[in-house]
């Protein structure tokens, strides 16, 4: 399955810290979660990343390495609230609006894809079989609730990017990001326009 674009460019940062000794342990727990995310061991990482901000929850840096953590696991929907914590703290770092928007990305990708659903009440669920059997002639069907809901990821998206860009001008990813937000305009003006109907 593709994920969203440029993903490489979302990177673990380091605790900056002050001479407490809680932040030193924080930087411990965030250094130890970088060596999991190296092994690929993102639930090890998810842990210490909860621990780091058990003792200090005022760091961006760590929730910023949270969401990072949640995003290689794809859970998205944590993901998101981790990055949206890193912006509250920190609202001038334009890495987490980039990160925050390339996983409404992700998560737009799988509920397209039927690997995740918007149940009645509004929340995500993971559906069992998403494989279906090749014999199965049943087309995959979006409810309107999710068209709904992929509608917004894909506007909320394309804001951060924008958001990205305000913050961070120069970035080096700047015209591909621009040629991005394009790209996603143009995809949902056109999911929301109705079908042709054929003229006989």
């Amino acid at each position: 399955m593709k994920k969203a674009l440029l993903l490489v460019s979302i990177l673990f940062i380091s605790v900056v810290t002050t001479a407490c000794i809680n932040n030193l342990a924080v930087q411990e727990l965030n250094n130890k979660a970088a060596a999991f995310m190296e092994q690929g061991n993102y639930a090890e990482a998810i842990e210490r990343l909860k621990s780091s901000i058990d003792l200090d929850a005022s760091l961006y840096e760590s929730h910023y390495n949270l969401a990072i953590a949640y995003t290689k696991a794809e859970d998205y929907p944590n993901a998101i609230s981790a990055y949206e914590k890193t912006i509250e703290l920190k609202p001038d770092f334009a890495d987490a609006y980039y990160g925050v928007a390339v996983v409404q990305e992700d998560l737009v990708a799988d509920l397209s894809t039927g690997i995740l659903k918007v149940n009645d009440d509004g929340r995500l669920e993971k559906l069992e079989d998403n494989n279906a059997d090749e014999s199965d002639d049943k087309a995959f069907v979006l409810t309107d609730r999710t068209k709904e809901y992929i509608k917004s990821l894909t506007g909320a998206a394309v804001k951060n990017y924008e958001l990205y860009l305000e913050k961070k001008p120069a970035a080096a990813d700047a015209d591909d990001v621009q040629n991005h937000i394009k790209d996603l305009k143009l995809k949902r003006n056109a999911s929301s326009q109705p079908a042709a109907i054929a003229q006989e």
